[in-house]
């Protein structure tokens, strides 16, 4: 019986839980826990990861919460997740939309100027994105990395063209389905894993992003 001793000092020398106004009362009664071992037929010390994790549920196994104080800070999404669309003429003219696309990701609204900044960053991690392609084993990784700016970069050029001026937005609409027309051809050669492929279509990428970069300055 020493040893379920010791582990009952173990929960009585647990720091005592300030009482919060959004949690339920907590129990905070002490119990002997302790365990068998058939082989010894005796009480067998616990663990320490054993000991941890008991107490780990002794401390916030009974917490309850009634109300999430997060609708109330302005800061947090209490309903689903908004699902971004494009309103500007960048889809693929065969599809009706982009094979990149990846659903399920949240596009944050930072403003155009935080649109433009994001679209001239993430274009230049594009072009890099040349290092991790002549390795040769990481087009999976390439697609995935491929597949996730490309998303946030076609919603931008969307907001992007919506906030042009009238006399800026045909320009700005080419720009972008040149870009993603290419941005196909190279996540077609990444998806079939064509290394010879994917290299050439990632240097007439380059030559595009290049120009997103230059004018998103």
């Amino acid at each position: 019986m020493a040893n379920a001793a010791n582990l009952n000092v173990i929960f009585e020398t647990l720091p005592a839980i300030p009482k919060l106004c959004s949690f339920k009362n907590i129990r905070r009664k002490a119990k002997i826990c302790c365990y068998l071992d058939k082989k010894n037929d005796g009480i067998q010390e616990p663990s320490r990861r054993f000991v941890l994790s008991v107490a780990t549920v002794a401390l916030f196994g009974n917490a309850g919460v009634r109300n999430s104080m997060a609708e109330d800070n302005g800061f947090w999404i209490t309903g689903p997740i908004p699902v971004p669309y494009a309103v500007n003429d960048i889809n693929n003219k065969e599809t009706g939309t982009r094979s990149f696309i990846k659903k399920g990701v949240y596009i944050a609204n930072i403003g155009t100027k935080g649109r433009m900044r994001r679209l001239k960053k993430y274009a230049f991690d594009l072009i890099a994105m040349g290092d991790l392609i002549a390795q040769g084993d990481t087009l999976n990784y390439v697609r995935r990395y491929l597949r996730l700016k490309s998303t946030f970069m076609y919603y931008d050029f969307d907001e992007v063209i919506s906030a042009a001026l009238e006399d800026d937005k045909k320009s700005l609409t080419d720009l972008a389905n040149r870009l993603f027309d290419s941005v196909e051809k190279l996540e077609s050669a990444v998806r079939k894993q064509n290394l010879t492929q994917t290299e050439s279509c990632h240097q007439a990428t380059v030559l595009i992003l290049e120009e997103v970069m230059s004018r998103m300055a």
